[in-house]
């Protein structure tokens, strides 16, 4: 004996159909990444904090502070140059900055993943929302031509009702 999917409950008709499931996009990341991408994820992620900054601000102002105020003959790097100061800083920039790039470009590709998943889920409540609304609109015309039949008018319901507030005219049809 076939019955109509329409007079089932909800919870029998989502039955009917499979879903998709939910695409888990931070492990679609993690496997797409190679060795090197998680190296420089994880140097990006370092150098970006407030602790990376403080090392090099307290290694630049003790190799100043050594080369100022240190006696000459104890002083490695001259004070009116500080040549090898500047060239390891220089060095340090040149090897971070692309290290950089590549881990805010990887950053970047996983917050578009993140953003078309986002997507997707809101298109897929928005279709299950709509189901749900019109199954819940069947229902309030089904139980109208109920009401009817057995000869109580939907004007009369509605005064027996306390008013709630209505949020969506589409069910009170």
């Amino acid at each position: 004996m076939a019955t109509d999917p329409t007079l089932q409950p909800p919870h029998a008709r989502s039955k009917l159909r499979r879903r998709t499931p939910v695409r888990d996009v931070n492990s679609e990341h993690d496997e797409r990444m190679s060795r090197l991408d998680r190296l420089a994820l994880a140097i990006t992620n370092r150098v970006g904090t407030m602790g990376f900054f403080l090392l090099i601000f307290s290694w630049t102002v003790l190799w100043l502070g050594w080369n100022l105020l240190a006696p000459r003959p104890l002083q490695f790097d001259p004070p009116q140059a500080f040549v090898l100061w500047l060239f390891i800083s220089n060095m340090i920039q040149i090897f971070l900055m692309p290290l950089l790039l590549i881990g805010q470009n990887l950053q970047s590709r996983h917050a578009a993943l993140r953003a078309q998943s986002d997507y997707e889920v809101n298109v897929r409540a928005e279709h299950e929302i709509d189901a749900i609304m019109q199954y819940l609109e069947e229902q309030n015309a089904m139980l109208l031509k109920l009401l009817a039949h057995v000869g109580i008018s939907a004007e009369q319901i509605r005064a027996a009702t306390p008013a709630a507030p209505v949020t969506d005219q589409r069910t009170m049809e």
